[in-house]
């Protein structure tokens, strides 16, 4: 796997339109507040890091992001468009733009890996040429090839699911999701279930395709030291705000201990 290319530099990317504004959003699960009026931006074409203990609100917050749990209040906007004013038909048109990489991969096992990746077209066609590899188009054939050579799996392309490893079957995800054709992509913990070496792998995986395709990615760190390499910009969440906002080159290591070493209150 190649090294990650080096961070751009804050200041250019600022000037650009935020490609996520979040002003005032709260997050209450049966009157407990969990996500405490949250306000920040998010440059395009940067790799942002999101720490915080367990329970500190960083899943509940992605999740508020593309309204998979609904805000309390606050106002989120990303691509452009105010989320929490969308209709349903429009908030799954903006859901497509936008690439999630989980902790559990969620693919079908007994299916082959290229047929998982084809299921990433579901975002623009539906019907049964987006479910299985013989019955796909030849254009979208070769695109999900071409998604599967960009993870390096290429040759695992016919392989059913269920005989990769835990590493290649999160790479087939990010396959699948990079044939969205996402602006942005969030990930939560996407290295949490791997070992070192593979975790590294998908990291960096992750911020080659903010420098070399210009996306744009917020994931959930678990990690201080993939947090230090693998972001340009870390926000920190403590007791449900933001308590940390800095670029990564500013970063302190020792500080930021706090936030993967405190145990906080479980959502």
């Amino acid at each position: 796997m190649n090294a990650p290319l080096p961070p751009r530099a804050l200041t250019g990317s600022a000037l650009a339109e935020p490609v996520l504004s979040v002003a005032g959003l709260t997050r209450e699960f049966s009157g407990r507040p969990v996500l405490r009026g949250l306000d920040f931006t998010l440059a395009p074409g940067q790799a942002t890091a999101l720490i915080g203990a367990n329970g500190s609100g960083k899943s509940t917050l992605l999740r508020c992001l593309v309204r998979l749990i609904e805000p309390t209040s606050g106002r989120v906007r990303l691509l452009g468009r105010d989320m929490t004013a969308l209709s349903p038909r429009l908030l799954r048109q903006v859901r497509a733009e936008v690439g999630i990489v989980w902790q559990r991969h969620n693919l079908v096992p007994r299916l082959s890996a290229l047929s998982n990746v084809i299921h990433g077209v579901q975002a623009r066609m539906s019907g049964p040429r987006a479910w299985l590899q013989s019955l796909a188009p030849a254009g979208v054939r070769d695109e999900a090839m071409s998604c599967l050579a960009r993870v390096g799996l290429a040759d695992r392309a016919l392989a059913r699911v269920d005989s990769l490893s835990g590493g290649q079957q999160q790479r087939v995800a990010i396959a699948r999701m990079l044939m969205q054709r996402p602006a942005f992509i969030l990930a939560d913990e996407p290295d949490a279930s791997l070992d070192p070496q593979t975790g590294e792998e998908v990291m960096s995986l992750l911020l080659n395709l903010v420098r070399e395709e210009g996306l744009s990615l917020l994931v959930i760190s678990h990690r201080l030291e993939h947090t230090l390499r693998y972001s340009d910009r870390i926000l920190g969440l403590a007791n449900g705000r933001i308590a940390l906002d800095i670029a990564t080159s500013r970063a302190n290591p020792t500080n930021l201990r706090q936030f993967f070493d405190h145990d906080a209150e479980a959502t």
